[in-house]
């Protein structure tokens, strides 16, 4: 599937259940795994609810559990594959004004003014400089890793 069109970032849920998302790495229980757009911490993932809702706090109290849990989850996942000195997890919804969860690994790596900060603190730079964009150039290989572990785990495209 090309990158080079990008009309399924118009609507990210509904190209994932229609196929046209290609940043999905998994169907879970309670939503899609999709890689990051930005990817300056390998193995950023985001969950994407099945169902368009504006909080966490729209759904009922199953479907919170299901999505919770499997934010933790996709946390294990990248921790198997990327490695990373822990996970940070965080859902805000204020500039894409619906449910969705962020998963950053964090690493040791890390400059030290970053590393004890919570991931936004990072430059604007790291947010829109195409040297962190997702590319399939320089990240297939790692969404292909991450990809496999869903796989192993029962979890599938």
């Amino acid at each position: 599937m090309s990158m080079n069109n990008d009309q399924w970032k118009k609507d990210r849920i509904g190209s994932a259940h229609a196929g046209r998302n290609p940043m999905v790495l998994a169907k879970m229980k309670s939503g899609f795994t999709v890689m990051g757009d930005i990817q300056f911490l390998p193995g950023y993932c985001v969950l994407l609810p099945y169902v368009e809702v504006n909080s966490l706090n729209d759904l009922d109290t199953k479907q919170r559990s299901e999505y919770l849990l499997d934010m933790s989850i996709i946390g294990d996942v990248i921790t198997e594959v990327c490695k990373p000195k822990r996970i940070n997890y965080s859902i805000y919804g204020n500039t894409d004004a619906f449910l969705h969860a962020h998963i950053f690994p964090r690493y040791e790596w890390e400059r030290e003014e970053y590393v004890t900060k919570p991931v936004w603190n990072y430059s604007p730079k790291h947010w829109i400089d195409s040297t962190y964009l997702y590319s399939e150039e320089k990240h297939l290989v790692l969404k292909e890793k991450l990809m496999e572990r869903f796989h192993e785990k029962g979890y599938t495209m």
